[in-house]
């Protein structure tokens, strides 16, 4: 091994250890894990001198920049325009609005602190954007995501989400300062927004008649559909480099295509413990290039844009959704949720510094402002309710005159009372089907999409190793888990988190040493191979008293 490659190793090792170490304390204290990465690049960096700024054309930033793309990658997959449609108007309103209340408010705030009107103009486009990584991880973290107020809040962000990249768009035709003319901005622009077009015709284009087949015919393996999907994110951030676009812009438009899939659920599943890597290391890195000196020659103005965001955005967004109808509860729960900048806002920032369009401190002022407002709006969303409860008897939320009753929720999507069937072989639809035809929720589970077809029940992609699957088939909240799969160490896993969260569990034996190591992990009951019938079968589950006889 090269001396160059042991000392990246090195360098990134000691990175992951201390974001590690501080993660585990950020946990404790319930806060976002991206602000404990930031943490962890002063203590490395500036603090300890083990990390110095990472070299432009160097690994370190290589593996920063990976991190970068599979952030926008991951932001597209969440970009369904389906859960854009289900809160309708509100998310475009208070989406758009809110950017643009924020911004004119930005430029005017930062001028008044002192910063030149280039400056002020980024400034205020970086606070622009919510965090919709952090927002969503706390929102599911409290079981709320489906609320209404969920729903609100994540259609909102997926509009900003759509500004970002416009705004980076924008950035990529911009170039270098001395290069700056009124005729080489507009041709730049026109080329820019023409790449970008091109390239959402084609990610759209492909969502209906490329990418389903592929990836269906990709299922069967889920590592194969993990390594394509990967394929086709850098395919779009070669094909933008082409275009003289941003490499952002080609992972959010890749990550966009997928969105519009079945399958893309569980791509995001997969795509988060390697995603999570490379987010460490980028953040690490930002964190490492901030100057502390910097930071603290500027503490008031991060201290008075802090409260521009943490106060300002949540007050803009409340009078626009109660101006849609919604109540003072909605209104209010949902508007605290943009307390926040976004880690784009990081991106943005650092791409205006290697730019060369303003200074270093300007990256600082951003960071500090992300992590104060991370910080403190991840406790506000975290007690949203008793605040909520706080300020209403304090009479300040009449000012706004919202809707004094609440909205009737939304049908809550978490199954309960199911029975879970996972491995849709031959075995697996038959206790699916005969279950059904009995009168039972049926949630089936499974990698391939096409052995999820033709079935009565509920389906579900995905893969059970991955907890975050688990969760989404409601296995806790289940009567009843079933596994028809013939891979040993996935139905012995399977047993055990069975059993952990309390489930009955049947699992499927295709011999006598598999029936032993099953009766180890406490599995219920073991399926005969010799029951062919789906009724026998059925009637053998009957043993347990989960199912009618």
């Amino acid at each position: 091994m090269g001396d160059a490659a042991a000392g990246l190793l090195q360098v990134v090792g000691i990175m992951v250890l201390a974001a590690a170490a501080l993660a585990l304390l950020a946990r404790a204290a319930r806060m976002p894990s991206i602000v404990s990465y930031l943490f962890a690049g002063l203590v490395v960096g500036p603090v300890a001198g083990w990390v110095g700024p990472a070299d432009p054309h160097g690994p370190l930033q290589t593996v920063a920049e990976v991190g970068v793309v599979l952030l926008m990658f991951l932001v597209g997959l969440e970009l369904s325009l389906e859960r854009i449609r289900q809160v309708g108007r509100v998310a475009v309103a208070a989406g758009l609005g809110q950017v643009l209340f924020t911004a004119a408010g930005g430029i005017v705030i930062a001028w008044a602190l002192g910063f030149g009107w280039l400056e002020s103009t980024f400034i205020a486009v970086a606070l622009t954007f919510s965090s919709t990584v952090v927002v969503v991880k706390l929102l599911d973290q409290k079981s709320e995501l489906q609320s209404l107020y969920g729903r609100i809040a994540v259609g909102i962000f997926l509009v900003q989400d759509l500004v970002v990249v416009v705004i980076l768009t924008v950035l990529a035709g911009l170039g270098r300062p001395e290069t700056l003319t009124p005729l080489s901005v507009a041709g730049s622009l026109a080329l820019a927004f023409g790449g970008m077009a091109l390239l959402l015709g084609v990610a759209l284009l492909a969502a209906r008649r490329l990418l389903p087949p592929v990836l269906g015919w990709a299922a069967p393996e889920p590592r194969l559909m993990f390594v394509a999907s990967l394929a086709w994110c850098f395919v779009y951030v070669l094909a933008a480099q082409v275009l003289g676009l941003s490499i952002e812009i080609g992972a959010f438009l890749a990550g966009l295509s997928l969105a519009q899939l079945e399958v893309a659920q569980d791509l995001r599943r997969r795509m988060h413990p390697v995603m999570t890597f490379f987010i460490v290391v980028f953040f690490v890195s930002l964190g490492a290039r901030i100057d502390p000196a910097a930071a603290a020659d500027y503490w008031v103005e991060a201290t008075v844009l802090s409260l521009f965001v943490l106060l300002g955005n949540p007050l803009i967004f409340m009078w626009i959704i109660a101006r849609h109808g919604y109540s003072e509860r909605t209104s209010f729960l949902t508007s605290v949720t943009v307390g926040q900048i976004s880690e784009l806002s990081f991106v943005f920032a650092a791409m205006g510094t290697s730019l060369g369009l303003f200074s270093e401190s300007i990256l600082a002022v951003v960071a500090v402002v992300g992590v104060v407002t991370m910080a403190v709006s991840a406790y506000m969303i975290l007690y949203n309710a008793p605040l909520y409860r706080w300020m209403a008897r304090t009479g300040v939320l009449r000012m706004f005159r919202a809707a004094p009753e609440d909205e009737k929720e939304p049908a809550s999507e978490r199954p309960a009372g199911h029975v879970v069937v996972v491995g849709m072989n031959d075995l697996g639809r038959r206790i699916a089907r005969t279950l059904h035809e009995r009168g039972e929720r049926v949630t089936a589970v499974d990698t391939d999409l096409r052995k999820l077809e033709d079935l009565p029940c509920r389906t579900l992609a995905g893969d059970i190793d991955y907890e975050s699957t688990l969760e989404d088939v409601g296995l806790a909240r289940a009567k009843l888990a079933v596994s028809a799969l013939r891979i040993e160490a996935t139905n012995k896993l399977f047993a055990y988190r069975c059993r952990a969260a309390g489930v009955p569990v049947v699992v499927y034996a295709f011999d006598r040493e598999m029936v032993a190591q099953l009766r180890k992990v406490h599995a219920d009951l073991v399926l005969d191979a010799r029951l062919e019938s789906g009724h026998a079968l059925v009637a053998e589950l009957g043993r347990l008293g989960a199912v009618p006889r």
